[in-house]
C-alpha cells in the first residue's frame, strides 16, 4: 500500500517550538515562524508569527514583536503583540506594550505605557521605515 504524503511543509511549524532553556543566556537576535519559550534570558530583538511565551524564570530585555504573548516572567522593554498579552500573576512588565486585547491576572506588576488597538501595524510600518533609512545612511 502506497501513502501520500498529505502534509504541507508548513505543517509542522505549527507545532515547532523553539526553546532558550534555564540557564542559558543569549544575546541578538531571533525571527521565527513558529512559537517560542524563553526560560533563560534574552537581550536583543525577538520577532515570531507564533506565540511567546516567557516562563517564570524566563528574563527578556528588548524589542519582541508576536502574534500572541504569555508572560510568568520578567519582560523589559518595548513588545507588540497583534492579539492577545497575558501577564499571569508572577508576571513583571516594565516598558512599552501595544496588544489588541489583555489580560492580567492579580499578582502581576505592570509599569509603563499600554496602547491597545491598531497601533501595532504602525509601528511595524514605523520601524521598517527606520531601518531602510539607517540602511540607506550606510549605503
Amino acid at each position: 500500500m502506497i501513502r501520500k504524503n498529505t502534509r504541507t511543509p508548513d505543517a509542522g511549524i505549527e507545532r515547532a517550538i523553539n526553546r532558550i532553556v534555564e540557564g542559558t543566556t543569549f544575546k541578538g537576535e531571533v525571527t521565527c515562524e513558529s512559537n517560542i519559550r524563553i526560560d533563560g534570558k534574552f537581550e536583543g530583538d525577538l520577532s515570531t508569527k507564533g506565540r511567546l511565551v516567557i516562563g517564570p524564570l524566563g528574563e527578556i530585555t528588548g524589542t519582541v514583536t508576536c502574534q500572541n504573548c504569555e508572560v510568568e516572567g520578567k519582560i523589559k522593554g518595548k513588545l507588540a503583540v497583534e492579539e492577545l498579552l497575558s501577564l499571569k500573576s508572577t508576571a513583571v512588565a516594565d516598558g512599552e506594550f501595544y496588544y489588541g486585547q489583555l489580560s492580567i491576572e492579580p499578582g502581576a506588576s505592570l509599569s509603563g505605557a499600554c496602547h491597545m488597538g491598531n497601533k501595532i501595524k504602525d509601528i511595524k510600518q514605523a520601524d521598517n521605515k527606520v531601518a531602510r533609512t539607517a540602511e540607506e545612511r550606510t549605503a
